[in-house]
């Protein structure tokens, strides 16, 4: 082949390249795979194989995850997808305990049995001891939504069996059953101070707490706390002796909302659906996360996840507005308070739609990944639930961001993106701030050199070799964090969550050419 064939055949070659390139816009720019057209996504989502309510997840020494829920129920996992369910079902034949279900039913001596004439045991939170070495689940018994103690059981075993200790807090006492409570021991038979909690002879709920969905954390100075409550009269911190796991009761000071009986009140009261507490001490951001769920639990009852912080344990705990939702604030307005992080939502790759996400608490993987765990609901299922993990990361602002799907090995990049990393069509949800059954739908945006337009519009701009993104719209600024992730029907996504100073989270999935790493 002469020269002059070879020159005109390379030119050639290389016209393609160009119009290849072109054809597939600035997709080899940015450094990530083509985006997919919505007609060739595929849909799915995930069945994890575990039906856990309030589930909490603690590390095994080997790595294993164990996740116990309500009603004495436990699963493993090795992946944070698929869940072995080993124990169900409060009867006597659960291996969790060893001397729960049996006489003489010491933890249920106050409560007694449920509307069903069996016993309820709830929300168990599982911490390691630093101090004696023991695994120690806090956990409720309960026979109506007054009417609780929380109790404590030890287990030499992350597994179990576990033993039940005490009953250290009791909740919808009145006059003639005070004797089965540990009430007088702590507080004295002082007729006017009685009065506080017993008002025309019925347990106060208004004012002072549900005792139930205990959960235990440790300060930056190795102290102990739980933190606990559920409608009634809000949600309570109390400090606990590492020793005795039993609580460290505090003075009266009523210009700070703290009581000697129940600790300190954090938020909440006048019976407004807030509950599920589960605080979450970061070091490297430097403050206590309180997660909370608020609405009511069924799959249409609004039920969903929200935030507020502090940089001491016992508050004062502010939303991303700088407010805080103390008894003397305005309740009534509760759903005004507080970063909401997940409700309603679908997004073009679900296959179904998730109602209800709540009963949440958070962990922190060996690897330093920080995961929240919940149970999740689904539209036209019933009241149905299952367990689901999702990664979260923390925004410049210091605010978690949960990532938009399930959990599958994914992670930040070290690399960090660029300005042209982000560009193309993105579905956006907004979790705005309602407490309803209406599910938050996605709206397709066109992210372009900064702008956005579309179903909404504004500005972005990304901190160059980070995975940080600031969002501007009308009425808002959204700091958010950038991640490759899988979805949940195997489509490889692009996707960012920030959290704004409105208290709102977006999420914005833009869909991939899927690529073999």
């Amino acid at each position: 082949m002469n020269r002059r064939v070879v020159k005109l055949a390379i030119a050639a070659a290389l016209s393609l390249v160009t119009l290849s390139c072109a054809s597939c816009g600035q997709a080899a720019d940015r450094g990530i795979p083509e985006e997919m057209p919505i007609e060739n996504i595929n849909t799915g989502s995930v069945n994890t194989g575990g039906s856990l309510h309030d589930p909490q997840v603690i590390i095994g020494e080997d790595g294993t995850y164990y996740c116990y829920g309500t009603h004495m129920t436990a699963a493993t996992s090795t992946d944070l997808i698929k869940w072995n369910t080993w124990a169900d079902g409060v009867n006597g034949s659960n291996k969790i305990f060893d001397n729960l279900i049996a006489e003489p039913f010491d933890a249920f001596s106050f409560v007694g049995k449920n509307e069903q004439n069996g016993y309820s045991v709830w929300a168990p939170s599982v911490i390691y001891n630093k101090a004696t070495g023991k695994y120690m689940m806090y956990f409720c018994t309960t026979s109506s939504y007054i009417k609780s103690n929380i109790v404590i059981a030890t287990a030499d075993d992350i597994g179990g069996p576990y033993h039940y200790e005490k009953t250290i807090i009791y909740s919808g006492f009145t006059k003639p059953d005070l004797e089965l409570t540990n009430y007088t021991d702590i507080m004295g038979d002082d007729i006017n101070v009685r009065s506080r909690y017993i008002s025309g002879g019925a347990y106060n709920n208004q004012l002072w707490p549900n005792a139930i969905d205990p959960a235990m954390f440790y300060d930056e100075n190795d102290k102990l706390w739980m933190v606990y409550g559920s409608w009634s009269g809000g949600i309570f911190l109390l400090e606990l002796d590492e020793q005795t796991g039993e609580p460290i009761h505090p003075e009266t000071n009523d210009d700070e909302g703290v009581d000697a009986y129940f600790g300190k009140r954090l938020v909440g009261g006048f019976h407004h659906p807030i509950e599920g507490p589960y605080i979450h001490y970061d070091k490297d951001a430097g403050y206590y996360y309180l997660f909370l769920s608020y609405g009511n639990l069924q799959m249409e009852g609004g039920y969903q996840i929200r935030v507020f912080r502090s940089k001491n344990p016992d508050g004062p705990y502010e939303d991303a507005t700088g407010a805080t939702l103390g008894i003397k604030d305005d309740l009534n307005n509760y759903s005004s308070y507080g970063v909401k992080l997940m409700g309603n939502y679908t997004l073009p790759s679900l296959n179904v739609t998730y109602m209800a996400p709540g009963g949440q608490s958070t962990f922190v993987d060996k690897d330093g990944k920080l995961y929240i765990v919940y149970h999740q609901r689904f539209k036209e299922s019933g009241e149905y639930h299952a367990v689901r993990v999702h990664q979260m990361a923390m925004n410049e602002d210091g605010w978690p961001c949960i990532f938009p799907f399930a959990t599958n090995g994914e992670a930040l990049s070290e690399e960090g993106y660029t300005t042209d990393s982000v560009s193309g069509t993105f579905y956006v949800v907004d979790h705005g701030l309602e407490v309803n059954n209406i599910v938050n739908e996605p709206v397709e945006c066109q992210f372009k050199d900064g702008n956005i337009s579309g179903g909404i519009t504004g500005t972005y701009t990304v901190n160059e070799k980070t995975n940080f993104i600031t969002i501007e719209s009308e009425d808002a600024t959204y700091h958010g964090i950038m991640v490759r992730m899988s979805d949940e029907a195997g489509n490889d996504t692009f996707c960012i969550s920030a959290v704004g100073d409105n208290d709102h989270s977006i999420w914005c999935v833009q869909y991939l050419e899927n690529t073999t790493e």
